[in-house]
């Protein structure tokens, strides 16, 4: 499947679960010096592969005809300052929550680990401009996600399926600590705990097997 394909696939599940509305959120991937862009003004489920542009890491135009998103200097910076190869952005509900009223997700449950740990949320600059792209950057820092106050969230990952599936589970974190708030004050996993967590992926136990 080319990129432009996978932006597609992709688009369109976002819509289907929820993750966007409308025309925002967008998604890209790379591949060498090269990057595929979801295009700007374009719902994501009504996207064909002719209609992605595909731009260089300094932002030039390579081909097709519609402009790149207008978060594409984001995309860039992120690509710039990490190991990703695939980046989507969302305007998810739960997430853009407590993108609105929180300046952190905290680890409500251990499987935060796999987005690195506390999602930080990136201070609040206008969509598409520089300001943004840095403050995404910095909150993206060993992690795999970040959230963008008023704004919604960010993930990646070394394909754009595992990107997607940190989106995925990022929202299912902002919801459980947002129906969390709604009951109590949910409990925060502290480091101890989730470094036993750590431990227990790197040895996980052994059962002997029985002949039968």
């Amino acid at each position: 499947m080319s990129l432009r394909e996978q932006l597609c696939e992709y688009g369109r599940r976002a819509v289907e679960l929820g993750l966007v509305i409308g025309t925002s959120g967008n998604l890209s991937v790379r591949e060498g010096e090269l990057v595929a862009v979801t295009p700007s003004g374009v719902a994501l489920d009504r996207l064909t592969p002719e209609m992605c542009p595909v731009v260089d890491v300094e932002g030039h135009l390579v081909e097709g005809e519609l402009q790149p998103s207008s978060e594409t200097p984001m995309h860039l910076a992120v690509y710039e300052s990490t190991d990703a190869r695939a980046i989507v952005h969302t305007h998810s509900v739960f997430g853009t929550v407590v993108a609105t009223t929180m300046t952190e997700l905290p680890p409500v449950h251990y499987n935060a680990l796999l987005l690195g740990g506390t999602v930080r949320v990136a201070e609040y600059a206008t969509y598409g401009t520089p300001e943004l792209a840095a403050n995404v950057r910095a909150a993206l820092e060993g992690r795999r996600a970040a959230l963008m106050a008023n704004h919604g969230g960010v993930t990646i990952g070394a394909t754009l399926e595992e990107a997607f599936e940190s989106t995925r589970l990022l929202e299912w974190l902002c919801e459980v600590y947002v129906r969390g708030l709604g009951v109590g004050k949910p409990i925060i996993l502290t480091d101890e705990q989730l470094g036993a967590v750590v431990e227990r992926a790197l040895n996980p136990p052994t059962f002997p097997r029985r002949e039968l």
